[in-house]
């Protein structure tokens, strides 16, 4: 599986890299389908203190790609739950999918 991280206006974290590596192990684990994974990470200029830090994920899977993305307090936050939002496009995409 290929994963491929972009910061805008962000410092390169590793512990956030292998912390969203871990959050969608068990998407590419389940989803075979699925062959990339490109990571976004910026800061945008909010004046809530419970947003600001956000996180893009496009999945590239057969059809249209799959994408989600939150701001949040911490890159983490953001990180869980954009991964939620593309559980749930997964699900879909998957009753969607016909086996022949």
């Amino acid at each position: 599986m290929k994963t491929i991280f972009e910061y805008h206006d962000v410092s390169q974290s590793d512990a956030l890299e292998t912390f969203t590596k871990e959050k969608l192990e068990p998407i590419f684990n389940r989803n075979e389908f699925i062959i990339r994974a490109d990571i976004f990470f910026k800061i945008e200029n909010t004046s809530s203190d419970e947003t600001g830090k956000k996180c893009g994920i496009r999945l590239s899977a057969p059809g249209p790609r799959l994408f989600a993305e939150s701001s949040k307090e911490t890159f983490k936050d953001a990180v869980s739950d954009t991964i939620k939002e593309l559980q749930s496009q997964i699900r879909k995409r998957k009753e969607q999918m016909k086996t022949y």
